[in-house]
């Protein structure tokens, strides 16, 4: 390879990784320590033979830099990366194989596996597979990436900037949630489609989208193999750029302006975005695995590597896998830290994005191989001016640990623990209830520390990741068979109940204990201390045909049916106002746990736990099925005095007789009862319907009911 005479190259800036435009031309800078030449290869077509071939001199501080004239925004390019093939000492450099920028902001094409496996940098049919470098070019057939300019019209936007405490977060997938043809969107399954459907998130109460991957992934071929698809997009390619296949592809890189745009539209909307992103591992796998960027460009750099079996001869060929998904980013390189937080920063001030939700998050937190809250990572994310100030949520698990309220201050975590708990209780499970209790009120077990508080649990019942919540109650057990892996994959501690019939039924009394057991979960999702999370479809009663590991199945299983909008109207009228309900009662949205002490100068305690008779809970008991308490509310205005909330939940499979504790010149009202029919079963309108009897009150089997006095 050889130098192009065609363009006006000077040696260019190491200071901004990336390919960073300007009025007169771009700088390419790239990060390589081992490599012994890197070439810069010039596209004018994604298919097409590079225009020119830049070898690129200058080199400081392991960053590979030049600047090259008149290059504007729209040109591809691409680097093909010289050095050692070495796979035992962890070096895989193969100057054969194009390689995608690190820092691409995007990309001309989904990164997939070809016919020819010409992504593969050793030749799959050598004895030593991955010892035997592939001398075959691919230029033609790996995306290139695209140089980018950041303008845009922002029109004045401004975040949201909710609280934590009044956050509540509707977790959905871009393509899924409009790809249906019920959708009735003018471009399906794409960002754009995604902005049409605002009014429909912002008539849900909701005010945040959780947003599973949106950044480039990779498409796994033993997947398309069988027919499947990578949907849920945990194999990140690039870690600036959105996915391609959600953009209308209009024209090269449109993607960037309209994930901006729906940015842009929900902010208008009062609606935050929060980015699930996946900094654990990437999609080039283990040894075995395709090389399209970081194994090619600087593998030891990029990687946690190891030796396989003790072989001392080997020390660096095998990758360290906490994730289960074949590698993981060595977190403790200064250069895989820096990617990280370049590309955080990017979200967050060129696509606004307003926190991010991160995967398997404990690799995150390594230092020599073991997690610590006080990791590099979490240091500078903590001192960063503009990290510091947006949401962090951690998935606070990986294959290696379990870190549910081990993060540090300023992080909130998923709380596994009430999803099982809310699980296993709500369907009448023995020896739950004194769990339950602590789930209830922000799982202070688990939070009450130095910084935290009770919003810091976030608490689920359903997620991407297993049952949607109708499914939760329909089937006893998972059926993936559609996933072809003869219904292995997917965990078997499902905690579900399919109340009568597995699956589909039109038995009317099954059907009508299903929509109960989904308002009992979602009273207990609404009514708990801590940040509430719904999946997409559940206010509706999405199925996915009781798989619960449908990560490869982009296809109607997984889509949001917009006709369930009016089929379902029941559960989404509830939602609605559950969500409603705690949105104008601060007592649900606490930043403090409760104490069981007196807050106010009637002298009732925050919260009090009865018995159904007012005595003190038998906690002990495995058979104590019915939870009942009272929260003291303390008006903000004082002339309007408190008010007290009183909730019994009871999963008993008979009814039970409870009684309300006494308040003088106040009157109980019934606010909410899963038990009864639409229109009843929530009376927030009117603020309840007043007791005939103001001493107790009948609660039907497996129902929740809530009261209000005042």
């Amino acid at each position: 390879m050889a130098s192009s005479p065609d363009k006006k190259i000077s040696k260019g800036s190491k200071d901004s990784l990336g390919a960073t435009l300007s009025a007169g031309g771009v700088n390419f800078a790239l990060f390589s320590k081992h490599a012994s030449e890197v070439y810069l290869l010039l596209f004018n077509a994604p298919e097409g033979a590079p225009v020119d071939t830049i070898k690129i001199e200058n080199k400081t501080d392991d960053i590979w830099h030049v600047y090259v004239e008149g290059l504007k925004a729209g040109q591809l390019y691409g680097y093909k990366v010289n050095g050692e093939y070495d796979p035992a000492q962890g070096k895989r450099f193969n100057p054969n194989k194009l390689l995608i920028d690190p820092y691409a902001k995007a990309i001309t094409g989904r990164c997939c596996v070809d016919r020819d496996n010409l992504l593969f940098a050793y030749d799959m049919n050598a004895e030593g597979k991955d010892m035997a470098m592939d001398t075959r070019d691919n230029t033609h057939i790996v995306p290139k990436s695209i140089v980018i300019d950041d303008s845009f019209d922002w029109q004045l936007d401004m975040p949201p900037s909710i609280i934590m405490d009044e956050l509540v977060i509707y977790e959905t997938h871009v393509k899924g949630f409009t790809a249906h043809k019920s959708s009735g969107v003018k471009d399906p399954g794409t960002y754009t489609g995604l902005a049409e459907k605002i009014p429909y998130l912002k008539s849900l109460g909701i005010n945040a989208v959780e947003l599973m991957p949106v950044q480039q992934f990779f498409v796994r071929k033993e997947l398309l193999e069988k027919g499947l698809s990578d949907y849920w997009g945990y194999n990140t390619v690039c870690f600036f750029a959105p996915e391609i296949s959600y953009g209308t592809q209009c024209a090269p890189g449109c993607q960037v302006n309209e994930f901006k745009t729906l940015v842009r539209k929900l902010h208008s909307a009062g609606i935050e975005v929060i980015l699930d992103v996946v900094y654990n591992h990437t999609g080039e796998g283990n040894e075995l695995g395709p090389t399209f960027c970081f194994k090619g460009i600087d593998n030891p750099s990029y990687y946690a590597l190891t030796q396989n079996s003790g072989n001392p001869e080997e020390p660096y060929r095998y990758y360290v896998n906490d994730t289960g998904c074949g590698n993981t980013l060595n977190i403790e390189s200064p250069v895989v830290l820096r990617l990280v937080l370049d590309s955080l920063r990017y979200w967050v001030q060129i696509m606004h994005v307003d926190g991010f939700r991160f995967d398997l998050a404990p690799v995150l937190g390594r230092v020599k191989g073991e997690f610590s809250e006080n990791s590099p990572f979490f240091e500078a994310v903590s001192m960063d001016p503009v990290l510091s100030k947006v949401k962090m949520i951690a998935e606070p698990w990986d294959l290696k640990s379990y870190k549910v309220g081990n993060f540090p201050k300023g992080w909130w975590e998923w709380n596994d623990k009430f999803r099982d708990t809310a699980r296993s209780f709500i369907k009448g499970d023995d020896a739950q209830a004194a769990d339950m209790a602590r789930r209830l009120t922000g799982s202070a077990d688990l939070f009450q520390k130095e910084g935290k508080d009770e919003n810091n649990s976030l608490n689920f019942i359903t997620c991407h990741d297993g049952f949607t919540m109708y499914d939760l109650y329909s089937y006893n057990g998972k059926h993936n068979e559609a996933n072809l892996e003869d219904n292995k994959d997917g965990i078997n501690d499902n905690r579900s109940w399919n109340c009568g019939a597995e699956g589909r039924t039109n038995d009317e009394k099954i059907l009508r204990l299903r929509k109960k057991m989904i308002k009992n979960a979602l009273i207990c999702l609404m009514f708990s201390s801590g940040t509430p999370m719904i999946l997409y479809g559940d206010e509706v009663m999405r199925t996915q045909g009781g798989n619960n590991n449908a990560y490869c199945q982009d296809n109607e299983w997984t889509w949001f049916n917009w006709n369930d909008v009016m089929k379902n109207g029941e559960i989404l009228d509830f939602f609605k106002k559950a969500v409603s309900f705690r949105m104008t009662n601060p007592v649900l949205m606490r930043r403090r746990f409760f104490t069981g002490t007196a807050q106010s100068e009637d002298g009732i305690p925050d919260i009090s736990w009865f018995g159904r008779h007012l005595n003190t809970p038998n906690w002990d008991s495995p058979k104590l099925k019915t939870l009942c308490y009272q929260l003291a509310v303390s008006k903000i205005v004082p002339s309007e005095g408190n008010y007290y909330l009183f909730l019994v939940f009871n999963m008993h499979y008979r009814r039970v007789v409870v009684y309300f504790p006494r308040h003088e010149g106040l009157k109980w009202y019934r606010l909410v009862d899963t038990s009864r029919k639409t229109a009843d079963d929530f009376r927030i309108e009117k603020m309840g319907k007043l007791l005939r009897n103001q001493s107790g009150h009948n609660c039907e089997e497996r129902s929740v009911s809530v009261f209000i006095c005042r």
